[in-house]
């Protein structure tokens, strides 16, 4: 066998919740495994700051006449931010698959600086 670790447990990371969960408390000894959470984690966070951010505007937008439609129309950001990270996390899966470490775009190397050890 090698030393390199198992890039299962990499692949793994980028299922939500249950992925996230089985590399946090059974692998982590296993840098690759690590950092693909982190990427995964960031990804999520990244996306959910996007949708919370829209959930704000819009509202703010809906109590000014006539600008609802404006806050509607920012929703195609929301759309947007999904389909790049749906091209992102292939990306992340790709390199989970390679045994490489390899930030993802755009928030990769923000997503590397999360607390996860």
């Amino acid at each position: 066998m090698s030393d390199e670790p198992s890039r299962f447990p990499a692949v793994i990371a980028y299922i939500p919740v249950l992925g996230w969960l089985y590399v946090f408390f059974l692998q982590r000894q296993n840098p690759l495994a690590v950092y693909h959470l982190r990427q995964s984690i960031g990804l999520f966070l990244f996306l959910a700051a996007v949708v919370v951010g829209w959930g704000a505007v819009a509202w703010v937008l809906a109590w000014i006449p006539l600008m609802m439609s404006v806050g509607m129309a920012l929703f195609a950001v929301v759309m947007a931010a999904c389909f790049f990270g749906l091209i992102a996390w292939l990306i992340g899966l790709s390199n989970a698959l390679s045994n490489r470490i390899s930030p993802l775009p755009a928030f990769g190397r923000w997503a590397n600086r999360l607390p996860i050890r």
